[in-house]
C-alpha cells in the first residue's frame, strides 16, 4: 500500500443528498496548484495554500496578471474540500456556467481544468488521490470494482478547523 492508500477510497453517489463521488483524502491534500502561462515566455506555478485567491491586474492580488481586470478571478476551498473558481471578468473556462445576477461565473475545478484571464492560461492540478472528481481515489482506488468498508467521509469542516473527529466505517458498492 502507498502512503495514501487510506485516505483513498471513496463514497458512491448518494441518490438521497446527490452529492457527487469523492476520495477520502486529507483536507487540502493533493499539493493544488495553478500553471499559469503567457505565450511561450511566461510561465510560473502557484501553489493554493490559502482558502481564497484573487486573481487580477490589482495590487493586493494573490496572483497579479498584467493585462486582465483589477479583481478577474478567485478560488475558493469550499468546506467541501474543493476548490472553486469565480469568474468576474472575461475567459474561457471548462465549464459552460450561467452567469450569477453579478455576471459572475462560477465552476469546481477538477485536474487538468483550463481556464483564460486575457492573455494568461491557467491550468488546475491537483494529485488524483485528493482529486475528488475522481472516483474511489482514482485508478489506484480500483475504480468501476466493489469497494471493501471504508471510513465515512472525512469531517472536513473540522479539519479545515484544525479539529480531528472520529468517524465510522461505511460499505459502498462500486
Amino acid at each position: 500500500m502507498n502512503e495514501h492508500s487510506e485516505n483513498e477510497h471513496s463514497e458512491t453517489k448518494n441518490s438521497e443528498t446527490n452529492r457527487p463521488l469523492t476520495t477520502h483524502a486529507a483536507w487540502g491534500s493533493g499539493e493544488p496548484h495553478l500553471l499559469i502561462s503567457r505565450g511561450g515566455e511566461d510561465r510560473f506555478v502557484f501553489d493554493l495554500t490559502a482558502d481564497q485567491v484573487s486573481l487580477g491586474s490589482a495590487e493586493g492580488n494573490a496572483v497579479i496578471l498584467e493585462g486582465t481586470d483589477a479583481v478577474h478571478a478567485t478560488i475558493v476551498h469550499d468546506d467541501d474540500d474543493e476548490y472553486v473558481l469565480t469568474m468576474h471578468g472575461p475567459g474561457e473556462m471548462n465549464a459552460s456556467s450561467h452567469p450569477d445576477h453579478e455576471g459572475a461565473r462560477s465552476e469546481v475545478l477538477r485536474t487538468g481544468a483550463r481556464f483564460t484571464l486575457g492573455e494568461w492560461t491557467l491550468v488546475f492540478g491537483r494529485a488524483e488521490y485528493a482529486d475528488h472528481g475522481r472516483p474511489f481515489g482514482g485508478r489506484q482506488g480500483g475504480e468501476l470494482s466493489d469497494q471493501p468498508p471504508q471510513p465515512a467521509r472525512p469531517d472536513y469542516a473540522a479539519q479545515r478547523a484544525g479539529l480531528e473527529t472520529e468517524r465510522g466505517q461505511e460499505v459502498k458498492d462500486g
